[in-house]
């Protein structure tokens, strides 16, 4: 049998996660994407996540390039949700609300999502890179959230807006030859259209992994009183 005093504090704290769920509304917090989170794009229209890796662009800026990856499970295909340029950091686990300057960064290398007045090697549209060394960037690398309601939603259609130039990141469906066959190109188009919408295909939330941590270090000491 387990004593009182291992079952009190687990009460409690059964208690506050009733709390914290009713609080902020479990179901709608939990599907808003937030500030630190690692997630996958998914392209609406094309079978595509946003993809890069250490091959550069023949042409253009011949910074790192960025496109469109059929492959659900590859982990280059991973970005994480970071504050603006120039604003230091952000809080982790806030939900993101519609309007808000964010960068994307690229899980695996480093680098920023980034677009600038190159063209795409593809459809001439604007080109989209993977740009910045040890965590520094620059303005290049700001996008703007665009969604229809207060908060990013994971299960929402949104668009990401660069903010230097006003264009939107897009996937064409052309898709490139060797040494990358079959990904799609990724640019930033000057009007936002079908294959500028994005939807988040897996998500890796810092809040609730927390959350969860902090609960299992607390009851673990606990339990192993028990015989």
């Amino acid at each position: 049998m387990i004593p009182s005093s291992v079952m009190a504090p687990v009460f409690s704290a059964i208690a506050g996660v009733l709390t914290f769920c009713a609080t902020m509304g479990a179901g709608s917090y939990l599907n808003q994407v937030t500030c630190g989170s690692v997630v996958k794009l998914k392209n609406n229209i094309y079978d595509g996540r946003l993809h890069s890796h250490e091959v550069r662009y023949g042409s253009g800026s011949g910074q790192q390039s960025v496109t469109g990856m059929k492959s659900k499970t590859d982990h280059n295909s991973y970005w994480t949700i970071k504050a603006p340029y120039a604003k230091t950091q952000c809080d982790r686990g806030e939900p993101l609300k519609c309007g808000s300057l964010i960068r994307l960064q690229h899980m695996a290398t480093g680098k920023y999502l980034h677009s600038h007045h190159f063209s795409s090697p593809l459809s001439s549209n604007q080109e989209v890179s993977a740009f910045g060394e040890n965590g520094q960037g620059d303005t290049g690398d700001n996008w703007q959230l665009v969604c229809d309601d207060d908060f990013w939603a994971r299960d929402a259609a949104v668009r990401f807006r660069h903010v230097d130039t006003g264009y939107f990141l897009h996937m064409t469906g052309a898709t490139f030859g060797r040494p990358i066959a079959g990904q799609y190109e990724i640019c930033a188009h000057s009007a936002s259209s079908s294959g500028s919408y994005w939807q988040v295909m897996h998500a890796k939330r810092e809040d609730v992994f927390t959350f969860s941590l902090g609960i299992f270090l607390f009851f673990k000491p606990r339990l192993k009183k028990v015989t």
